[in-house]
């Protein structure tokens, strides 16, 4: 695996967002999300100013827009045969899948960025405490690693954007959304608790109180690793049928 070769890879596919009609709507359906929810509870006088319920809320935000930023990093290469480039050049699977992934991480840095201006209101008008709105900040960027990996894994499988989409929608759904509903079941039994404990939500909220617990790093370390790991598998076996 070549780190220039990743580099280049994502540099192309963090510029091509800037010209996609798709990823500037998503970029503002974000920012009006986020910018409502900051106003109507994290900035109402009184709150504790340290953006946990926007910073909570973001991760079912992401829930879909980053399937459907994702939905094309390799869809797109497979229905456009551009794909074939690609895989006859001296390139590895894996410099293909770090770099469309790091292209698309860095774009979503570039989406969160403006969010920083809340963190600016807070200290005009409030005393925020910045660490756990640090934390939290670094948690959310460990979710979007996370969905980036799921994304980039659905879309290695299909030609088609929007099955690519919906795929990631479900698996996000499943591993963020059905845990935490679960966890809400009080007759709930003991395994099937500790299964939900396991949710990306439920793994989300100590960043979201300042909590920087080595074992949630670990635990977005992994996942993301994993799901990389087989798209790089997909893409090989691709490459020999």
């Amino acid at each position: 695996m070549s780190a220039s070769t990743a580099t280049t890879i994502a540099r192309r596919e963090l510029l091509s967002y800037f010209v996609s009609p798709i990823a500037y709507v998503a970029m503002c359906l974000f920012l009006v999300a986020t910018g409502a929810l900051f106003a109507w509870k994290d900035f109402e006088p009184g709150q504790t100013a340290t953006m946990r319920f926007l910073m909570e809320w973001m991760v079912w935000i992401l829930v879909v827009i980053i399937p459907v930023l994702c939905m094309g990093l390799l869809a797109q290469e497979w229905a456009g045969g551009t794909i074939e480039s690609l895989m006859t050049a001296p390139v590895d699977d894996a410099d293909v899948v770090l770099g469309k992934f790091l292209g698309s991480l860095g774009f979503f840095l570039v989406l969160l960025a403006p969010t920083v201006v809340y963190m600016a209101m807070l200290r005009v008008y409030a005393h925020p405490d910045f660490g756990p709105i640090l934390c939290g900040y670094l948690g959310i960027i460990l979710v979007g690693a996370l969905f980036i990996s799921v994304g980039l894994f659905c879309s290695s499988l299909t030609k088609s954007q929007v099955v690519a989409a919906v795929a990631a929608m479900a698996i996000l759904f499943v591993v963020t959304i059905i845990p935490y509903l679960a966890s809400a079941v009080a007759t709930l039994p003991t395994f099937w608790r500790k299964l939900a404990d396991q949710g990306v939500f439920a793994r989300y909220t100590d960043f979201a109180k300042g909590v920087l617990d080595t074992r949630n790093l670990v635990y977005f370390v992994v996942l993301t690793g994993v799901f990389l790991f087989l798209t790089v598998k997909v893409l090989e076996s691709r490459r020999w049928k």
